[in-house]
């Protein structure tokens, strides 16, 4: 679905990914995982082209992304980013029409077919009742559903997620990661996303990819990549792994900072 081949991604001058090779498959749920400032959400952002690599090639498909005008990759790609910002007075079955934009000519207005898509989108992430709400007046978890519910708008066959759990309570972080779960398993969606949290990734991953330093270090099954000697190289955390009983996926309990030996 995705390939990378030896991308160079920075700011300016600053290089922060070089020489990075990954490729996703179909249907698969993917997060990334590392510390901040590991080239994470660097890495999600070139998926979906709002930041451009400096060098190496993205294809989605067999298709080269330098090629893609951004409509074409809005029809394959949906992202929902960290930070979003809605009109304030917008109801949700408006807000979420937008995911319907790249698939519309320049002056072509709303039509029935984009009617079912959004009510099909609100059926899927549980917003029936809440169609005619202002997004202002919502909770965070009901308003990260509406964003959900808006990229699904755009039909997309890969949908990349950063960090969507964030600012999120305990209950509103198992309900989007459930609902993103049952999106992938029901529509097949490719589903790539950051997370901090190890254990909601380990849990609901088919992959992990852990980055550090602007590279991949581990990359597999989460059983194959989660381990005491990977976390304390990457987070600097001592930390003890359990198997969770109902996902048969390991998780970690930290138990201390691995301090740095000072050199004063």
């Amino acid at each position: 679905m995705f390939n990378v081949k030896n991308i160079k991604i920075g700011y300016e001058d600053k290089i922060i990914i070089d020489n990075l090779s990954v490729s996703i498959k179909k249907s698969e749920i993917v997060s990334i995982l590392g510390p901040n400032g590991s080239g994470k959400s660097t890495l999600l952002k070139s998926l979906s082209r709002i930041l451009k690599i400096k060098q190496g090639d993205i294809y989605i498909g067999k298709k080269n992304m330098k090629v893609m005008s951004n409509k074409e990759i809005s029809r394959q790609v949906a992202l929902l980013a960290q930070h979003n910002v809605s009109l304030k007075d917008i109801k949700v079955k408006d807000l979420i029409y937008y995911g319907r934009m790249p698939h519309k000519g320049f002056f072509e207005g709303k039509n029935r077919n984009d009617d079912e898509i959004v009510t099909w989108a609100m059926r899927n992430t549980g917003l029936e009742s809440y169609k005619d709400k202002l997004v202002s007046n919502l909770s965070g978890g009901e308003r990260q559903r509406v964003w959900l519910a808006m990229a699904l708008c755009q039909k997309p066959d890969i949908l990349l997620l950063d960090e969507p759990t964030t600012y999120l309570d305990i209950s509103h972080q198992l309900e989007l990661m459930e609902l993103v779960r049952d999106i992938n398993k029901k529509f097949k969606m490719t589903i790539i996303m950051v997370l901090h949290d190890i254990n909601q990734a380990s849990k609901y991953s088919d992959r992990l990819i852990i980055m550090n330093n602007g590279s991949i270090v581990a990359d597999g099954h989460p059983n194959k990549v989660i381990s005491e000697k990977i976390i304390k190289e990457v987070y600097k955390v001592k930390c003890d792994i359990d198997i969770d009983p109902i996902s048969k996926k390991p998780r970690i309990h930290p138990i201390m900072l691995c301090r740095r030996t000072s050199s004063i």
